[in-house]
């Protein structure tokens, strides 16, 4: 039994029933890394919070998503909120928006540990500051201590990243997790971020615009176009024989200098210009 399955998900928006992704399917197994790469709009977000059952009341789902078996789609809220944070936890791409302006970062980890696991109420601190320290910040007591606006980004990216794996979950979901960040934090934070899911035996699902960023976390990667999965495969094979033509312009542009890591990549029809080919 595979820990994800995902069949045939398809997800509309409004009256209209505006496609957004449209028949997604793959699996995910135990301490697995898959990429989902694509441009801005192609579906890769909305293929995540369907996963996490995040998706607005207008949207409507349809499909399979099994975690370990189980159906997720169509869960009630509570059903969803025992899974998030337990056997499902998520690196959204803003940590601002991902953290509570008012709060310490020390009690939002906190409550995250708390939430889910038993008889760790008189130890929740020290488990709180050797996550902090786990994921890099070697001044975890003040870092717990601080509200996200006295952190720089990286510190607080690496503070989501303590939120996410402080349960040990099965899977992490990490949705354009460096983009906002400069190149040199953004190569420390996949650093933690490499170590941490390793060392938690934990499975993730690495979104992002970016093939180079993805080729460093993920062993397989799917490309999406349009709301659907126009190729996958494993990594290596990806960058040697891409067969469609919006992956080959991917590849062009990861291999070239002029386009620096967690920049923005041309449009589409500009991946269609440079690979030579029509859509």
């Amino acid at each position: 039994m595979s820990l994800l399955e995902v069949s045939g998900l398809t997800v509309r928006f409004g009256r209209r029933q505006v496609v957004a992704i449209d028949d997604v399917s793959f699996t995910l197994g135990e301490q697995e890394r898959l990429g989902i790469i694509g441009e801005s709009g192609s579906g890769k977000t909305v293929t995540a919070l369907a996963l996490m059952g995040l998706l607005p009341e207008n949207a409507a789902v349809t499909g399979s998503v099994r975690v370990r078996g189980q159906e997720t789609l169509g869960l009630g809220e509570a059903e969803y909120a025992k899974l998030r944070g337990d056997t499902l936890s998520m690196v959204f791409q803003e940590p601002m928006t991902a953290l509570d302006p008012t709060m310490r970062v020390g009690r939002q980890v906190a409550e995250v540990l708390l939430l889910h696991a038993r008889n760790t109420s008189g130890n929740s601190r020290q488990r709180v500051i050797e996550m902090l320290r786990r994921v890099g910040l070697a001044d975890a007591e003040r870092i717990a201590d601080s509200y996200p606006h006295q952190l720089s980004g990286g510190q607080r990216q690496r503070v989501c990243v303590a939120m996410a794996l402080i349960n040990s979950p099965d899977l992490v979901i990490c949705d354009e997790p460096t983009t906002a960040l400069d190149v040199t934090v953004q190569a420390r934070v996949l650093k933690v971020l490499d170590e941490m899911l390793d060392a938690e035996h934990t499975a993730c699902l690495f979104i992002s615009h970016d093939l180079a960023v993805v080729s460093q976390v993920c062993s397989h990667v799917l490309v999406m176009l349009d709301g659907r999965i126009v190729e996958s495969g494993p990594i290596h094979r990806i960058f040697a024989t891409p067969s469609h033509p919006y992956t080959k312009g991917l590849v062009a542009t990861a291999q070239l200098d002029k386009v620096a890591p967690g920049s923005p990549l041309p449009t589409v029809a500009d991946f269609y210009t440079r690979a030579g080919a029509t859509r």
